[in-house]
C-alpha cells in the first residue's frame, strides 16, 4: 500500500532552494538581454518551483502573486539584472576580482568624458559592442549597462545591505508597472 506524504512547506522550500533556485541563479548572468525564449525556460522551472513549494496546482490562478508577494522571489529577468547590478557593485567597492573590476569603468576615468555631467552621478563607461548577438550580453557592456539604468539614490547605497534591499524593491517596482 502506496501511502502519499507531503512535505511541510519549510521543508519543501529548503530542497527548492537547494536543487532549483540556486541553479538558476548560478552563472545567469550570461543571459544578459538574452532573446525571451531563452528565459521563458527558466522562468517555466520557477513557477514549477513555487508551486511544489505552495503546494497549487498547474493552472491554479495568481501564481505570480505567489511568487511576488508570498515568495518575495523576482522573474527570471529581473533575477539577471539583480545579478548583475550586485557584481557591479562588488567591482566599484573592491569586492570583486580584478580582472572583472576592470570591466566597471566610471565616466570619470575616461579621458574625454571628465568634464560631463554624467561624471558626479556615478555613472559607468560602456563600449559600443560589434556583434549583434552576444556583444551586448558580455559583461563588460550589459553590468555597466544595467547599473546605468537604476536610480542614483540606488547606485550610491553606503553597503551592500542597503543596496541590495533598494535593488529587489526597485525592481519589484519595476514588475507591478508591468503587470498593469
Amino acid at each position: 500500500m502506496y501511502v502519499r506524504r507531503s512535505l511541510d512547506r519549510d521543508s519543501a522550500a529548503t530542497l527548492v532552494h537547494a536543487f532549483v533556485t540556486s541553479r538558476i541563479d548560478y552563472g545567469n548572468a550570461l543571459l544578459a538581454n538574452a532573446p525571451k525564449m531563452r528565459t521563458e525556460k527558466l522562468q517555466r522551472v520557477l513557477n514549477a518551483a513555487a508551486r511544489v513549494i505552495t503546494g497549487t496546482r498547474k493552472f491554479d490562478s495568481g501564481l505570480s502573486h505567489i511568487l511576488h508577494s508570498d515568495l518575495h522571489w523576482l522573474d527570471v529577468p529581473q533575477r539577471v539584472i539583480f545579478k548583475l547590478c550586485m557584481t557591479v557593485y562588488k567591482c566599484l567597492h573592491g569586492l570583486a576580482p580584478k580582472y572583472i573590476a576592470d570591466l566597471c569603468v566610471p565616466v570619470a576615468d575616461v579621458v574625454g568624458r571628465r568634464q560631463l555631467r554624467s561624471n558626479s552621478r556615478g555613472l559607468l563607461n560602456f563600449p559600443r559592442y560589434n556583434m549583434s548577438n552576444y556583444g551586448r550580453r558580455a559583461f563588460r557592456f550589459a553590468g555597466p549597462y544595467v547599473w546605468n539604468s537604476l536610480p542614483e539614490h540606488i547606485r550610491q547605497s553606503a553597503s551592500i545591505a542597503v543596496f541590495k534591499r533598494s535593488l529587489k524593491t526597485f525592481l519589484f517596482q519595476q514588475i507591478s508597472h508591468l503587470a498593469h
